[in-house]
């Protein structure tokens, strides 16, 4: 059992930055993959990152390269996702998810992940 919390959501304007946080209630960054997802109204939850805990190895979403990354601090049990230059279509409800099963799908298909934290929402204005 995993219990996952987001925080660090909120409102900014186009080209500011946000970084949020997802607290784990145990140790697992250095054995599993994490990820951040978003879900927009109307639209399926996609990959915005991943990361191997420990090793460092990092995935990125095509439209975040570059203005997005993807971090943890294992004394702290926590993920992090700077968000710089954001863009209105970044606007999402955000998701932590832990735990990749491979045979499930690639890490970008919510179906792979086991564990998901409640959200946190993200709203940029133009």
């Amino acid at each position: 059992q995993v219990q996952l919390v987001e925080s660090g959501g909120g409102s900014v304007q186009a080209g500011g930055s946000l970084r949020l946080s997802c607290a784990a209630s145990r140790s697992t960054y250095s054995e599993y993959w994490m990820a951040w997802f978003r879900q927009a109204p109307g639209k399926e939850r996609e990959g915005v990152a991943s990361i191997y805990t420990g090793m460092g190895s990092t995935n990125y979403a095509d439209s975040v390269k570059g203005r997005f990354t993807i971090s943890q601090d294992n004394a702290k049990n926590t993920l992090y996702l700077q968000m710089n230059s954001l863009k209105p279509e970044d606007t999402a409800m955000y998701y932590c998810a832990a735990i990749w099963r491979a045979s499930r799908g690639m890490w970008y298909r919510p179906m792979a992940w086991d564990y998901w934290g409640q959200g946190t929402q993200v709203t940029v204005s133009s």
